[in-house]
């Protein structure tokens, strides 16, 4: 068991990983490609067909480019299809909420005092969500309403604050932030899988064909294409959050949550802006400092609205490592070392929120963090931070033994 809970460990140390790379893959290809968009100029001359033409340097050389707003007169030799960045990216997100969330889901994933479900039930919670997420998204987007880019931005909001209101009844903070987050990645990365790239084979069938293709695939690819680049910002700051719990553990977070999306818009409308030669709108700036501030203050309101948290029985995976004769004297190491900083309220100098919302204040919150406080302490010398409670090597060789000789 303790051999593999390191190796799990590393395995979702990989796979978070390469989903940093291929984001980084995909987020980049698609910035690029936005930015080239809206810097396209026109001017008398350009091949039939053609909508705009950029001329860049980079690397010491010169690269000039030009974009047929439906497609060129034939079909060019070497095409190249930008699509795996986006798949990559979802199912490398996808493995690693099954490594963090659905194998630790009485941990990461499930909250009693927030809704007492089983964990298969939790995990098909989960994936109808993310299902569901993205069939409203798609058939708002089809509908009449569609028509209207800014109206159909706007109800898509309200749809998405909505979904951030109903992740908070459902699953743990932490866990109500990532799938916010899974939602709209999964519309991302299924818009070029469901919409842009078919559009694209269809008007590349055409050419090959030799009819004309209907431009209407490429609006409808194009209006895709501007939702993703809008919900980009928004996603990174959700799949960053389970690191802050003064973000995803507090009354308000999905308020917290809305205003982010506000926040990224902002900061998109900014670079979209001056990509497109619009002009230097520095006043998101402001807009988005302020709306920073606010969810600064959100996130120490002081909770006036559920009150104190109720208890919950201890897991049985907990009632194993509570039993275990090593209990008692663990029990004290980490109350001595851990819990100056990993309790309700620290009283570690500069300490005024448990570190990723972890508490080890009590016997069943010291057991249910079991194991990562065997990777972290036992196994590893990561925590505390610098030895600053001077945990001994005894002390770690119990809590090492404590965990690998639970149920034993």
């Amino acid at each position: 068991m303790t051999d593999f809970a390191i190796f799990w460990d590393w395995l979702s140390f990989a796979v978070r990983w390469l989903h940093v790379i291929t984001g980084i893959a995909w987020i980049g290809s698609s910035f690029y490609f936005v930015a080239l968009d809206l810097g396209l100029r026109q001017r008398p001359g350009l091949p039939a067909g053609a909508f705009g033409e950029e001329w860049q340097v980079h690397g010491g050389g010169f690269y000039h480019i030009q974009k047929y707003l439906v497609a060129p007169a034939e079909m060019p030799e070497h095409l190249t299809w930008f699509k795996w960045e986006s798949y990559a990216t979802w199912l490398s997100g996808f493995a690693m909420l099954c490594v963090v969330y659905y194998a630790g889901a009485d941990l990461f994933l499930i909250d009693p005092n927030v809704l007492n479900i089983s964990v298969p039930v939790g995990i098909l919670l989960s994936l109808a969500t993310i299902g569901v997420g993205w069939i409203v998204y798609d058939l708002l987007c089809r509908s009449p309403l569609g028509k209207s880019d800014t109206g159909l931005m706007l109800v898509l909001y309200c749809v998405l604050v909505f979904i951030a209101w109903g992740l908070t009844h459902l699953f743990t903070g932490r866990a109500a932030f990532l799938h916010l987050g899974a939602i709209t990645a999964t519309i991302m990365s299924a818009n070029v899988f469901m919409v842009i790239i078919p559009n694209q084979k269809i008007v590349v069938a055409d050419l090959i064909a030799g009819r004309k293709p209907d431009p209407k695939y490429g609006k409808i690819a194009k209006q895709r294409s501007l939702h993703n680049n809008y919900l980009t910002l928004p996603v990174l700051f959700l799949m960053l959050s389970n690191h802050y719990p003064l973000a995803f553990g507090t009354e308000f977070n999905w308020v917290i949550a809305s205003l982010v999306f506000i926040i990224g818009v902002l900061i998109r409308h900014y670079f979209n802006t001056v990509h497109a030669r619009k002009g230097n709108p520095t006043w998101t700036w402001l807009g988005a400092a302020v709306l920073f501030m606010i969810i600064i203050w959100l996130s120490t309101v002081p909770k006036v609205l559920t009150g104190e948290p109720k208890t919950s029985a201890a897991s049985a995976a907990a009632q194993v490592y509570m039993a275990s004769a090593h209990f008692p004297a663990v029990r004290d190491t980490v109350l001595g070392r851990c819990s100056m900083c990993h309790a309700e309220e620290p009283v570690y100098e500069g300490i005024y929120h448990a570190p990723k919302d972890v508490l080890l204040d009590t016997d069943q919150r010291i057991a249910e963090h079991a194991r990562e406080i065997y990777l972290q302490a036992g196994r590893a010398h990561a925590m505390p931070p610098a030895n600053v409670t001077q945990i001994t090597d005894q002390e770690r060789a119990l809590l090492a033994a404590w965990f690998e000789g639970a149920g034993k």
